[in-house]
């Protein structure tokens, strides 16, 4: 995977946990996390506080434990 293809699928998503882009993507939370922060240092991604909700409205995560990332539009 290339960083476009994850930069593709945040614009979409919009917000997204970590652990739907390992599914996504079948890659290890430690490599996304390493895309990720191109993404950050660049200012087209934000990392969310921890405890905030994904807004799907299905409460199935603990937003605790859910680590979400944002396409930040420009």
């Amino acid at each position: 995977m290339i960083l476009s293809e994850l930069r593709s699928y945040l614009q979409q998503q919009k917000r997204v946990a970590l652990k739907d882009m390992e599914n996504h993507f079948n890659i290890d939370a430690d490599a996304l996390r390493g895309m990720l922060s191109k993404w950050i240092a660049k200012g087209a991604v934000r990392k969310m506080p921890s405890g905030t909700s994904c807004s799907t409205g299905c409460c199935k995560c603990d937003p605790a434990l859910t680590e979400l990332y944002e396409w930040v539009e420009k």
